[in-house]
């Protein structure tokens, strides 16, 4: 695979993943939405079905990593040339952005109506305070959740322990395929067991933090959130933003490390 068809292949498809992956969850979150409240069966069942589009599409051209701690993984398994590294984290992250924008595009007038309202930004008076003491600590704004995870509890040993394990299955799981074995990427069953893995992932380990295990996938968003025009959004929480970027990479360092002992 060419290095142009890798940067192609990588942008689109982790566009489409962000765009149907984070789509879910502004349908479940935004007030107005018809899936408003749909719950988190909902969420990991559209992450799921969001990286099966996007594999399928980039598969031809970049062999579908859509997330640096694949790529990384399988970099130390021996599987992706380290001098394309670079290659496949620029098109995943330029990709995780374009996807977040085309989400905030689809959702633009919920958007505004969510931030408007009463219940969500403390009501007249209150709103311009609250919201600012937000920017301000750099705490999670009110519809950082669509772009972005975040922790239920706020412990950085658990946090990162929890984004290391996730991701370690995650890679685990598709390097035992024979992901890119043969330079081609999974094929059309991997594919869908690997949509399957990230599902089971999200209902048995997504509770703590919301299961970034991708780095792309929680950056990139976290990025155009900040950078998007948003009534009353409040921060991006960037002293959170190192976790589920960290924790990925060092889950596919390690799952990359343990394919090597047993596998190879």
């Amino acid at each position: 695979m060419s290095s142009s068809d890798i940067f192609i292949g990588e942008t689109i498809g982790t566009a489409v993943l962000i765009l149907l992956g984070c789509g879910v969850v502004a349908g479940v979150v935004l007030k107005q939405s018809k899936a408003f409240e749909a719950g988190w069966v909902a969420i990991t069942l559209g992450w799921g079905f969001a990286v099966l589009t996007g594999a399928y599409i980039s598969a031809p051209l970049s062999g579908a990593h859509l997330n640096p701690a694949v790529t990384l993984g399988l970099a130390i398994e021996g599987g992706v040339e380290w001098s394309k590294v670079p290659v496949y984290f620029l098109g995943q992250m330029l990709g995780a952005v374009i996807g977040a924008s085309l989400v905030w595009l689809a959702y633009l007038g919920h958007f505004h109506a969510h931030l408007r309202d009463r219940e969500i930004v403390g009501g007249p008076g209150a709103q311009d305070t609250v919201v600012a003491d937000k920017q301000q600590a750099g705490d999670a704004g009110p519809v950082l959740g669509v772009f972005s995870t975040g922790p239920e509890i706020r412990n950085v040993g658990q946090n990162l322990a929890t984004e290391i394990i996730a991701t370690a299955v995650l890679v685990l799981a598709i390097l035992t395929q024979g992901l890119n074995g043969d330079g081609k990427g999974l094929g059309v069953i991997g594919v869908m067991i690997t949509a399957f893995v990230v599902v089971g992932i999200g209902l048995s380990l997504g509770g703590p933090t919301g299961y970034a295990i991708n780095p792309a996938r929680d950056l990139g968003p976290r990025i155009a959130h900040a950078l998007l025009p948003l009534p009353n959004k409040g921060g991006s929480d960037w002293g959170y933003a190192w976790i589920p970027v960290v924790g990925p990479l060092i889950g596919g360092a390690i799952a990359g490390g343990i394919y090597e002992i047993a596998f190879a």
